[in-house]
């Protein structure tokens, strides 16, 4: 009884360990950046690691009040692709940050406590 009560306290050790490395690698993914374009690169949109669009660039000729919805769709596709860039760099920086500290679990996606 007493082994399965130390097991116990040491795995909820890990798991402070765990809870502290992954606030620690949280606020550290505002340092990882991604810069994608659209439009032949008139349009550039850079994200960070938290997901949150830091950096728009648009070029003078795309500023058309009567071509609005390019504009708009250009935007949104530089923006979605800096974010599909980045995703994998935030999965390897939360891997590196718990290394260790987790069985490796094939399929285990610590993604989901980003939120």
């Amino acid at each position: 009884m007493f082994g399965n009560m130390a097991d116990m306290m040491g795995l909820m050790g890990k798991m402070k360990d765990l809870q502290a490395r992954m606030k620690e690698a949280q606020d550290q993914l505002s340092g990882l950046v991604e810069t994608a374009e659209s439009g032949g690169g008139m349009v550039k949109a850079t994200v960070n690691g938290q997901k949150s669009l830091i950096g728009l660039e648009i070029d003078q000729d795309l500023i058309n009040p009567d071509d609005k919805e390019m504009l708009q769709d250009l935007i949104v596709a530089a923006v979605n692709k800096a974010l599909e860039t980045i995703e994998p760099k935030i999965k390897e920086h939360l891997q590196k940050a718990t290394n260790g500290l987790l069985p490796n679990i094939p399929g285990l996606d610590l993604s989901g406590l980003m939120k």
